[in-house]
């Protein structure tokens, strides 16, 4: 007879590995969205549109997920979502027009909805004081995202871009049935068969979840957008092929889904708040200096006109890359930290508001990627769009509960001083 211990482990294990190969297909089109581009002649936007409509149903059907992991438990809901994207992955291959690949790529993005269903069926198998611990080594699965810009170029080198649908179709159909072997379900996770729909959305008018919303749909949101937007943009803005454009990529996307775990872990130790103030500002810093366009500067001096470039090198633009992925990572983690602490008897539910809203950052921001760089010439008006995104979330974060803390502290300050007296 397995033991809890051994339950809650192989859960978190098997839910992880599902995660990964769920996110390798949710960030598919970031390398085969590149020749697809070239066969079909398409602009900066219309690529952006390609690389994020898996992300919309992806995002969309996080809530739905989250409410019926709550009703019928984690195991079942993740069981089924794995097998209705076999026959969609396996489909992209024949794809030859535009709207094909959108019609279809809505479908394989359901894969993207595992984040909610695994995050609440791990998080329930333990104690609250391991529950950010638990969570973060579940969202490491973020890594599928470096494991496709590793792996799918070297198929579309070696056999063809159609042949990585091929692959991960039967790779996911192996995932879910090993899945289904190595869980467990416990009833005591689910939600009470009398709660009605009504009553799991009434979160829905507590300020704190859209806060958190926020948070999210930069860690996450941004974290998915660049992470389908960076193999073009290193292809684009420093002539890199696509094998050289992915790995230098996936120095992004391997912390953003490794660290998750240490995140996990921090947010436990130093609480959520800490964690996430301290994201956004690192955030910020990088996002600042990776704004910065390639310039070519003229300064008349008294021995005539001086030009010189500024702009940052690939070896300098890596690190900055490494530095946002290894934050958003944490941050990730940070926030559900939030949300177990606040919300543990719904974190199906919550997760799944704020996995959608992180979801939907992941989907609208590549289509303004492309749309800024048609519009502007400017590859690094990305990263501009990000600054401010991060800026309102550090504002709202500051009136929301900086400011509320500091004068909580202040009134603490006189009482002390009369226990001292």
């Amino acid at each position: 007879m397995a033991t809890q211990r051994y339950k809650a482990w192989s859960v978190v294990i098997m839910s992880t590995l599902a995660f990964t190969v769920c996110f390798m297909i949710w960030m598919m089109f970031a390398v085969i969205g590149i020749p697809i581009k070239e066969l079909l002649g398409l602009n900066e936007t219309q690529f952006g549109i390609l690389v994020a409509t898996p992300v919309l149903t992806g995002s969309l059907t996080r809530l739905p997920l989250g409410m019926w992991t709550d009703k019928f438990g984690g195991r079942l809901v993740f069981f089924l979502l794995m097998l209705s994207t076999v026959i969609p992955i396996w489909l992209i291959s024949y794809a030859t027009e535009f709207w094909q690949f959108l019609v279809i790529g809505l479908f394989v993005g359901v894969a993207g909805g595992s984040f909610t269903v695994g995050i609440a069926y791990c998080a329930r198998w333990f104690p609250k004081e391991q529950q950010g611990t638990a969570m973060g080594i579940f969202g490491a699965g973020n890594t599928g995202a470096a494991v496709t810009k590793l792996l799918a170029p070297i198929i579309v080198v070696g056999y063809g871009w159609t042949m990585v649908p091929k692959v991960y179709a039967v790779l996911m159909l192996v995932t879910a049935i090993l899945f289904w072997f190595f869980t467990f379900t416990d009833t005591n996770h689910k939600v009470g068969k009398s709660v009605t729909i009504s009553e799991q959305l009434a979160t829905l008018k507590d300020p704190k979840v859209w806060r958190y919303s926020q948070y999210y749909s930069i860690v996450f949101g941004g974290y998915v957008a660049l992470a389908l937007w960076m193999t073009k943009y290193y292809v684009s803005e420093y002539g890199f092929d696509l094998k050289t454009a992915a790995f230098l990529a996936a120095a992004f996307s391997i912390p953003g889904g490794v660290l998750r775990a240490i995140g996990g872990w921090f947010s436990d130790k130093f609480g959520a708040h800490t964690i996430t103030w301290w994201v956004l500002w690192v955030s910020l810093t990088c996002l600042f200096i990776l704004s910065y366009p390639q310039s070519d500067i003229t300064i008349q001096t008294v021995n005539g006109p001086n030009t010189f470039h500024v702009g940052l090198s690939p070896t300098t633009f890596t690190i900055l890359l490494f530095t946002l992925g290894v934050v958003f990572a944490i941050g990730k983690a940070s926030v559900f930290k939030y949300i177990s602490d606040d919300y543990p008897h719904n974190i199906g539910v919550v997760s799944g508001i704020v996995g959608l809203a992180g979801g939907l950052g992941g989907f609208f921001m590549p289509i303004m990627f492309g749309a800024l760089v048609d519009l502007t010439g400017v590859r690094s008006s990305a990263f501009m769009l990000m600054f401010g995104v991060v800026w309102v979330s550090l504002m709202w974060m500051y009136f929301a509960e900086v400011r509320p803390m500091d004068k909580e502290r202040e009134g603490k300050r006189p009482q002390l001083a009369d226990v001292m007296e």
